[in-house]
């Protein structure tokens, strides 16, 4: 490979998978001297104005890229974690998940609203049916009602409904806001006591082909393996659970320095390297949030894909002795 020869990176064109596109491609830049460039695509996700749960939610923001980096349009590519599929084409390698951004939901409500202050009957805008069955639980086990409903479209699209006056709130990542450099518009950080998130939240994948042994090693330097132990063991529950990424599905695998929200996205302290447990959280309800099945297990802190893949595997397990199956809306095809 030539030393001066530009790296493709194929992205979506959201102001988001823009922002993250571009901290991935200077960071390829350091570990590589190679020059990158964005080349932007449009996907299924990006053009339907159907909810996630109707088009299948299952791929539909990755598949237009992946079909670039087969066809060599594109050298490699970086796609938000949770919007992967869990099944991973043989042609093509995740060679790199980066350290995790913070994981948790926010609020962005009317006021500079916490969740525990907004009123009775509050209409709270959310594409997630996973976010709807555990914000939708969190307010019946409090003797309150909320109204959420379906929303979709960038940040600016979502945030508007509430300064518009036509939602009281709105949940989002809080990666996504952080990555865009809005994270101050958040008027609640949800705990993952209540609202565990998407499997993978927080975390981005980039990909190339599997056949370019170089590109897949230069690549590898930006791989966090502590962020790759937890995203494969909360993707192997997603995968066990036979669910799509709408399905409302939550899951959270705790590393030690992930205990700590606050210390998201930092390199582990000397001590930590001694921890040897990792606690894995899922989560399956109904959208009124009338029924949760919500379990956790704890193991050793994998230190290979396969313990990774098991640990999911069990909660998936106990989680469908307990009922799981009979609560998601989407199954896997």
């Amino acid at each position: 490979m030539s030393d001066q020869q530009a790296l493709r990176l194929g992205t979506r064109r959201s102001k988001l998978a823009m922002a993250q596109s571009g901290q991935v491609a200077e960071a390829v830049r350091r570990v590589t001297g190679r020059p990158v460039e964005l080349v932007e695509i449009t996907t299924y996700g990006d053009t339907s104005r159907e909810h996630l749960a109707q088009i299948g939610g299952t791929g539909v923001f990755v598949t237009a890229l992946r079909d670039a980096l087969v066809r060599g349009e594109v050298d490699f590519a970086v796609h938000s974690l949770k919007d992967l599929p869990t099944a991973q084409p043989a042609d093509l390698a995740l060679a790199a998940v980066p350290v995790r951004e913070d994981p948790r939901d926010v609020l962005v409500a009317r006021d500079g609203l916490r969740f525990e202050e907004l009123p009775d009957g509050a209409r709270v805008g959310t594409g997630s049916p996973r976010r709807m069955a555990q914000l939708n639980a969190y307010a019946r086990s409090h003797g309150r009602t909320i109204e959420t409903v379906p929303i979709r479209g960038n940040v600016d699209t979502r945030i508007g409904y509430v300064r518009k006056g036509e939602l009281d709130a709105v949940v989002l990542a809080a990666a996504g806001l952080n990555r865009i450099g809005r994270i101050d518009e958040a008027t609640d950080f949800l705990s993952v006591d209540v609202v565990l998130p998407a499997p993978g939240q927080g975390a981005l994948a980039i990909e190339c082909a599997a056949h370019d042994a170089d590109l897949v090693a230069a690549l590898a330097e930006l791989d966090d393996p502590y962020t790759r132990a937890a995203v494969t063991a909360e993707r192997s529950l997603l995968a066990a659970l036979e669910a799509g990424c709408s399905a409302p599905v939550g899951a959270l695998a705790d590393l030690p320095r992930a205990l700590d929200p606050a210390r998201a996205g930092e390199a582990p302290m000397a001590d930590e390297q001694i921890v040897k447990e990792m606690r894995l959280r899922g989560v399956v309800g109904t959208t009124d949030g009338s029924t949760l099945v919500q379990l956790s297990t704890t193991g050793p802190v994998p230190g290979t894909h396969d313990r990774a893949m098991a640990l999911g595997r069990e909660l998936a397990a106990e989680m469908l002795a307990k009922g799981a199956a009979g609560l998601m809306g989407e199954r896997a095809h």
